[in-house]
C-alpha cells in the first residue's frame, strides 16, 4: 500500500513495491496522502516513486471484473484522483523506476514533472491493444500534457517508450540512470517547494479548467 513520508520540504509518495494498480484502496491510502500534503502550510512539493519493477500498471482489472456492477464509480474515483494530482496546489514530480502503463501511464502525466530511468522499463498506453477505450477524461488528460502528435501515437499505436525515447518525445522532462530517479526527482521538487499554495493551485485550475470538469464530471461516458 502506498506509504508518505516527509523529507525537509519534499513529501515522498511511495506508490508501493508491486504492480501498484488502483485498488479502491490503494486509491483511498493516495488520496489521505495527498490531503496530508494540501493541509501543509509552508513550501513543500511532492515525489512519488515505486519500488521494483513497476511505477504503476493503472486499473485493477481483477477487481472490476469481480465487482462489475462497480465499474463505473470505481473508474470515476480514478479520474477524481487523477484531477486531484493535476491540480494540486504544489509542485508533483514522479519517479518513474519501473513498468508505467496504461492509468498508471496517465497518472504520470497528472504530474508537474517526470524523471524516468533510461536503461530499462517502458512508459506505455496500451488501450488499443487490450480494447479499452479511453474516458474522455482520460483522453482529454492525456491530449492536454502530450504534444499532439505524440498522443497521437502513443494513443493509436500502444507504443512502449523506453526512457530516452520518453525524454526526446517530452513524455518525460528526464531520462537517468536506475540510481539517480529518485534524487533527480527529488532535487527538481526541493527546488520548487517555495511555489506550493493558493497561487499555484489557482494557476494549475485555470490552465486545466476544461480538463478538470471532463474528469470531474460525472455523467460522461466512462467506457
Amino acid at each position: 500500500m502506498p506509504s508518505l513520508d516527509r523529507h525537509n520540504d519534499v513529501f515522498v509518495l511511495n506508490l508501493g513495491d508491486g504492480e501498484n494498480r488502483f485498488h479502491p484502496d490503494w486509491v483511498a491510502a493516495v488520496s489521505a496522502a495527498l490531503d496530508e500534503v494540501e493541509k501543509t502550510n509552508g513550501p513543500c512539493a511532492l515525489v512519488t516513486s515505486a519500488a521494483g519493477k513497476f511505477y504503476s500498471n493503472g486499473l485493477d482489472l481483477d477487481w472490476m471484473l469481480a465487482h462489475s456492477d462497480q465499474h463505473e464509480r470505481y473508474v470515476f474515483s480514478v479520474q477524481k484522483m487523477l484531477a486531484r494530482m493535476l491540480s494540486l496546489p504544489v509542485i508533483t514530480v514522479a519517479a518513474l523506476q519501473g513498468h508505467t502503463f496504461a492509468a498508471g501511464a496517465m497518472f504520470s502525466l497528472a504530474h508537474d514533472f517526470r524523471v524516468m530511468r533510461a536503461d530499462r522499463g517502458y512508459w506505455c498506453l496500451p488501450e488499443a491493444d487490450i480494447n479499452i477505450p479511453f474516458s474522455p477524461g482520460m483522453a482529454a488528460l492525456i491530449q492536454c500534457r502530450l504534444a499532439p502528435q505524440t498522443a497521437h501515437e502513443a494513443m493509436l499505436t500502444a507504443r512502449r517508450y523506453g526512457g530516452s525515447d520518453a525524454a526526446s518525445n517530452s513524455i518525460v522532462d528526464q531520462a537517468v540512470t536506475e540510481d539517480a530517479v529518485l534524487a533527480t526527482a527529488f532535487e527538481i521538487a526541493q527546488s520548487q517547494a517555495s511555489k506550493a499554495g493558493d497561487t499555484l493551485g489557482t494557476i494549475k485550475a485555470r490552465m486545466y479548467a476544461a480538463v478538470l470538469a471532463t474528469l470531474r464530471d460525472a455523467t460522461a461516458p466512462l467506457g
